[in-house]
C-alpha cells in the first residue's frame, strides 16, 4: 500500500487495536481483585463474580446501579439480562441491593488503568500530537462497546466524568513524556559526535585552518 504523506491506515488501525486490546488487558487484571477485595461478595456473586465481562463492559457497574432484576411476584430467583441465576429466596445472601462501593472501585480501576495505558501510547504512538487523537479514541470505542453490551446509552455523569478523568490522565502525562524524548532526540542529533551541530563545527574548523594555510603561502611567496 501506498503511503500518502504520512497517511497510513493499517498503522493506525493496528495501533487503535493494540492500544485498545492492552487497556482491557490491563483493565481485566486490575478490576479482579480490586472488586474481591473492596466489594460486598454477596451481590458481587449475583452480579456474575469479580471477573465477569459486565465489571468491563458494563457502564451500570461504574454507575452503581443493579443490573440483574428480581423474579416476577416479589423475589423468585435473580435474573441477570434474559437468562435467571438463581433461585434463593428471601432469605438468601442478598435482597437486591447494590453495593455503593463497586461504582467507585470500578472507577479506580479504570483510571489507574488509563495511567498505565500511557507506555503503550509513549512507545507505539510516540508523537505528541497524535496523543490526544488516541486517547479520545479509545474512549469513543469504549462507548459504542458498552452501548452495544447494555442496549443502552450511558446515562449517568458519574460514569462519563470517570472517562474524562481517565482521558486527562493519558493527554497530561504522555504528552509531556513524548515531549521530553522528543527534546532529548533533537538535542543529541544537533550536538552528539555525530550530529548536525559536530559536522558543522568540523567544517567550519577545516576552512579555517585552509585560510590559515593560505596566508601563510602569501607571506612566504
Amino acid at each position: 500500500m501506498i503511503r500518502i504523506q504520512g497517511w497510513d491506515p493499517v498503522l493506525i488501525i493496528s495501533q487503535i487495536i493494540s492500544l485498545q486490546t492492552l487497556h482491557y488487558l490491563t483493565l481485566s487484571i486490575l478490576s479482579p481483585p480490586f472488586l474481591s477485595f473492596f466489594v460486598d461478595p454477596a451481590p458481587l456473586a449475583y452480579e456474575g463474580g469479580a471477573s465477569s465481562v459486565g465489571m468491563l463492559l458494563d457502564w451500570r457497574e461504574m454507575a452503581g446501579r443493579s443490573t440483574v432484576r428480581l423474579g416476577d411476584g416479589g423475589w423468585g430467583g435473580a435474573w441477570l439480562g434474559a437468562g435467571k441465576i438463581s433461585e434463593e429466596g428471601a432469605g438468601g445472601a442478598w435482597t437486591g441491593g447494590v453495593d455503593p462501593r463497586r461504582g467507585w472501585v470500578i472507577a479506580v480501576a479504570w483510571v489507574a488503568a488509563c495511567a498505565i495505558d500511557v507506555i503503550p501510547l509513549y512507545y507505539l504512538i510516540r508523537r505528541p500530537t497524535h496523543i490526544l487523537d488516541f486517547s479520545l479514541t479509545l474512549t469513543f470505542i469504549h462507548l459504542l462497546l458498552t452501548t452495544y453490551y447494555t442496549a443502552a446509552l450511558p446515562s449517568s455523569l458519574f460514569y462519563y466524568a470517570v472517562l474524562a478523568l481517565g482521558v486527562v490522565v493519558k493527554v497530561v502525562w504522555a504528552e509531556q513524556l513524548c515531549v521530553r524524548r522528543e527534546m532529548r532526540e533533537g538535542l543529541g542529533w544537533g550536538m552528539g559526535p555525530g550530529g548536525a551541530g559536530a559536522d558543522a563545527e568540523r567544517g567550519l574548523g577545516e576552512t579555517l585552518e585552509m585560510s590559515e594555510r593560505r596566508g601563510e603561502r602569501r607571506s612566504e611567496g
